[in-house]
């Protein structure tokens, strides 16, 4: 299901060329996009010209662009060179000294082997040509040996970069010379006499060569830099009837390039169809009669998840959509053009050494997606709500790292939220442990994590898991033990505050916070006993708000049974602190409220 999804992505790909451009977004059959940095300029004699930077400097610092090329070898193990472009291991004979200690001295090695490989592929590929392009590479690669890097214009920021070729005065690269995709599409088929292994592909159905090394998929955030692969079997284990590598999952060669070659394509940055959250990059893209509505579709789930900081016209025109699934209301309502039926498939991948994990796959409509998505907001919403704008993955799993580094972001954690978002299934178990244990070692309970601890708490009791159920704001009538717990612990702060003032040392919330809301017990009523010289303390200053604070006090007290509980559950503890968080917020409403109705009698005095 995932690779035929894949391959057909990659069949519309190429059959819908950019509009800007008017070139294919995806390479043909038999190539493959890689980083190119520099080009060799070649004469008609095969002498060395010029030597060509090719990297995009849009940026401040020059990068490797994109160039579309004879599909690479798979390089896991052993020396096996590209056809007419490869890095200067290769092409030159030349690669970097890895010896740090050496650097400074001699900043590259010879390479011979991989030279030897370069040049022994080219001299059978290209014997029988008489194209001038082809001809000046063999004639260079005749001609050249490492030594010769020392003599001409080289410096050390060629070395390791991969090269490609071209003839001087031509506008096109050797390998895009027609003679040169004819030749390379020859040299793909099978040699004479050479078994061919044949079945039926998995992926279409259809009768033909098999795959026995699928390409590399490569931009998986933390995976190998030479690629990873889905499919692989390299050990005995498993494989099964004798059969190894590609054959135990029959797969067309056709097609094995079609789905590796689109996952390559949404894998990149640059298109905006991945999200990296922790170790799982997320890829996404729909499937809808008009190209531009599934790339409409792409761009808002993107948002959905991963809301940027810049507001470019994209971004400022999906908004105000975005915000209204946050509300809940249907996408029929908020954006008519994006057919519910839309299809939309969202794959998460994880690097697990030289293969991939698929951490979650969902094949589903655009309309189904947006609901979900829908949901989770709706599960986060506070009243009065902790955020502008609705907060993206990121922003909700900074709360539960230590010191606010992404770094300390558990990736499990990370994949295992973003299913459940797009989903709509229950939240992951550790994402409430983890918030819990948060917010008792650094004292923070603010909107983002009490708004995410509700989330836990409303889906878990909307799918049968607990039976108590949480209020979006304060609810006076709510007689659950550690709700009402964490507002009184609200309230015996707001006394502390009012006979001490804000400027003590250590409030009881920094001492006691970990300890009230888990083992109430113990705490409570030596804070209570404490409470009473507190209100005395504030009696003599400020009577009338003694009164109050004392009314606040007998409230919350009435709804507890007469003895404090011993022990609370992690989804307790998760209750206590959304009590807590209520109670405060209750507080500075009451302020604020305060502070407008003085505004307003002032205004009216005048």
């Amino acid at each position: 299901m995932i690779l035929t999804a894949l391959n057909d992505y990659y069949q519309r790909l190429l059959a819908n060329p950019d509009p800007v451009t008017g070139l294919a977004k995806v390479p043909p059959y038999g190539f493959s996009e890689q980083q190119i940095s520099y080009c060799l300029v070649l004469s008609k004699e095969g002498v060395l010209v010029d030597i060509e930077d090719v990297r995009d400097a849009s940026d401040k610092k020059p990068r490797p662009k994109l160039l579309s090329v004879p599909r690479p070898e798979k390089r896991t193990s052993g020396v096996k060179s590209n056809f007419l472009w490869d890095k200067t291991a290769y092409v030159l004979g030349i690669e970097g000294n890895k010896d740090k200690a050496a650097v400074a001295v001699n900043p590259w090695l010879a390479a011979e082997k991989t030279l030897a490989a370069f040049k022994a592929l080219h001299e059978l590929a290209l014997a029988a040509t008489e194209d001038a392009g082809l001809l000046a590479v063999k004639q260079f690669l005749m001609r050249w040996s490492s030594e010769q890097f020392r003599l001409l214009p080289f410096t050390v920021a060629h070395i390791d970069a991969n090269l490609v070729f071209k003839l001087d005065g031509d506008l096109c690269f050797v390998h895009e010379r027609p003679a040169a995709q004819a030749l390379w599409l020859k040299l793909m088929q099978p040699d004479v006499g050479e078994v061919v292994n044949k079945g039926d592909c998995l992926v279409t159905g259809q009768h033909s060569a098999l795959a026995r090394l699928h390409p590399a998929i490569k931009g998986v955030y933390g995976g190998q830099s030479a690629g990873g692969s889905i499919v692989s079997f390299n050990a005995e284990s498993y494989t099964s009837y004798g059969k190894e590598q590609g054959d135990n999952a029959p797969i067309s060669e056709s097609a094995a390039f079609g789905y590796t070659t689109a996952l390559n394509y949404l894998l990149r940055r640059s298109n905006g169809q991945c999200i990296s959250i922790g170790d799982t990059s997320t890829v996404f893209w729909a499937e809808a009669a008009d190209a531009a509505k599934a790339s409409e579709a792409e761009s808002l789930f993107g948002l959905m998840l991963n809301m940027p900081a810049d507001d470019g016209s994209q971004v400022a025109q999906l908004k105000p959509v975005l915000e209204k699934i946050a509300q809940g209301k249907p996408l029929a309502e908020i954006a008519p053009d994006l057919a519910e039926g839309t299809r939309f498939y969202v794959l998460g991948l994880a690097p697990n050494a030289s293969r991939l994990s698929i951490r979650y796959w969902l094949d589903t409509s655009f309309g189904e997606l947006a609901k979900h998505v829908a949901q989770h907001f709706k599960d986060l919403a506070l009243n009065p709500l902790p955020w502008r704008e609705p907060p993206s993955v990121w922003r909700l799993l900074i709360q539960t790292a230590s010191q606010g580094k992404s770094e300390n972001i558990s990736p499990q954690l990370a994949g295992e939220l973003l299913r459940s978002i797009i989903t709509g299934q229950r939240y992951p178990r550790m994402l409430l442990a983890q918030l819990v244990q948060r917010i008792r070692a650094d004292g923070d309970l603010n909107g983002l994590r009490a708004a995410l601890l509700k989330a836990v708490l409303v889906r878990d009791y909307r799918k049968g898991f607990i039976k108590e159920e949480i209020p979006m704001g304060l609810d006076e009538q709510n007689m659950l033990p550690a709700y009402r717990l964490g507002r009184l612990f609200a309230v015996l702060e707001r006394i502390q505050e009012g006979a001490l003032g804000k400027d003590v040392n250590a409030t009881i919330a920094d001492r006691y916070y970990g300890t009230a809301s888990s083992v109430p017990y113990s705490v409570f009523p030596r804070l209570l006993a404490g409470c009473k010289n507190h209100l005395s303390k504030i009696r003599k200053d400020k009577p009338g708000y003694a009164v109050n604070l004392n009314k606040d006090l007998a409230s919350v007290i009435e709804g507890l049974s007469s003895e404090f509980p011993k022990h609370f559950s992690i989804e307790q503890q998760g209750q206590f602190a959304i009590g807590y968080y209520h109670e405060k917020q209750s507080y500075f409403a009451k302020k604020t409220d305060a502070i407008a109705e003085s505004d307003n009698t002032s205004t009216l005095g005048d």
